[in-house]
């Protein structure tokens, strides 16, 4: 027997329709899950916007007001896909409010925002899980796996990059993703969250580190209007961008592993350039977001001059057998979503957590604090 799930959805602009269609899509790829999402409301300031998504999606009503969502009796689960400053207001309302949380990253501007979060989904006993989408790529998991089996050795070093091109246009609008009030940290939270989480993923906690920041666009043009994404907004009122375009960062794991994790908001000719190479005592293993579907892998006795191999991750990999019958076949972002709903919802219908949970934010937010004091002070930062 399918019991229905109500789900509320707060903040819709991309990542709120993301976070929908994977509601939606749920019961063609997970059939025997014991709860199917039914979409009660959406809530979003932004006037019109939520009757229009309401009438788009099916939701079965729609609230400018997201207090709403906390005081419906209907709803049992909530997304929480608006801005970053918004994040741990509601984030504590809806926990304790006894609503089960599926919260983006980076969870509020700073570790203590996540960790009162986390706090409050523990206390509340709802379930939480966190945007961390990327670990759920098959070939991510299977990397994992192949670490830590040893098949490459004892890891040495490694190192993460996240390159993308959306805040490289100079007329991009002056949104709250460029300021600290509202936005926090900029390609920190942004992506550099995702590396440190993909880092403590496959190597495990990390120790120290020491970061360098940059702002490259200092100035853009603020927008006339409400916008979605990353618009731009050209002959508008000039601000000064507040939080930084690029980091840098030298890690040391607690294995004794070394790494470099680099990002940036503003790498022109680079579109979602996501990845990683792990490196070992005997072998390597790589992963390139945009082929998401394949490891290019090393492993041997030989060492020197070692051949390299591209393996492509099917259905023993993760969860690629819910999407696709054969290896090969090729998965997208949107099923990554998927991926984390259905563990999302599966926690909920089990009472224990499965997938990421607001721990793992509390750990990524952690990483980036010490990132922001390292770059300001010039230090290593131990965790």
């Amino acid at each position: 027997m399918v019991d229905a799930l109500g789900v509320a959805v707060i903040g819709f602009g991309w990542m709120g329709r993301v976070h929908t269609q994977a509601y939606a899509r749920l019961p063609h790829h997970y059939p025997r899950l014991p709860l199917r999402p039914r979409l009660i409301t959406v809530a979003e300031e932004v006037p019109g916007r939520a009757e229009e998504a309401a009438e788009r999606f099916g939701f079965a009503s729609a609230t400018r007001d997201w207090r709403e969502v906390a005081a419906d009796p209907r709803v049992r689960a909530v997304s929480v896909t608006a801005p970053n400053f918004l994040h741990r207001e509601i984030g504590v309302a809806m926990a304790e409010a006894g609503k089960h949380l599926w919260i983006e990253k980076p969870v509020g501007l700073t570790a203590g925002d996540a960790r009162a979060v986390a706090d409050a989904v523990a206390t509340a006993g709802v379930q939480g899980a966190v945007g961390f989408n990327y670990r759920n790529a098959p070939a991510v998991e299977s990397a994992r796996e192949l670490i830590a089996s040893g098949e490459i050795g004892t890891v040495t070093h490694v190192r993460i990059r996240l390159f993308s091109d959306y805040a490289a246009h100079p007329d991009g609008a002056l949104t709250w993703r460029y300021e600290r009030e509202r936005g926090g940290s900029g390609v920190l939270g942004d992506l550099a969250s995702h590396g440190a989480d993909l880092a403590r993923f496959l190597l495990g906690n990390i120790a120290a580190l020491t970061a360098d920041t940059a702002i490259f666009v200092p100035e853009r043009a603020r927008p006339s209007g409400a916008t979605a994404g990353h618009a731009l907004a050209s002959g508008g009122e000039p601000g000064p961008v507040e939080n930084e375009d690029y980091v840098s960062c030298l890690l040391r794991f607690a294995s004794g592993a070394r790494g470099v994790l680099e990002a940036c908001r503003v790498s022109v000719g680079e579109q979602n350039n996501y990845g990683f190479e792990v490196h070992g005592t005997r072998g390597a293993v790589s992963w390139d977001f945009r082929r998401m579907n394949e490891l290019r892998v090393s492993r041997g006795t030989t060492y020197q001059d070692q051949p390299v191999s591209t393996v492509y991750v099917g259905p023993g990999a993760g969860e690629f057998a819910a999407f696709q019958p054969g290896a090969a076949n090729a998965m997208g972002y949107d099923d990554l979503k998927v991926i984390e709903a259905y563990r999302f919802v599966r926690s909920i219908a089990e009472g224990t957590p499965y997938g990421t949970t607001l721990a793992d934010a509390v750990h990524s937010a952690t990483v980036l604090d010490a990132m922001a004091e390292s770059a300001e002070s010039g230090r290593w930062v131990s965790l």
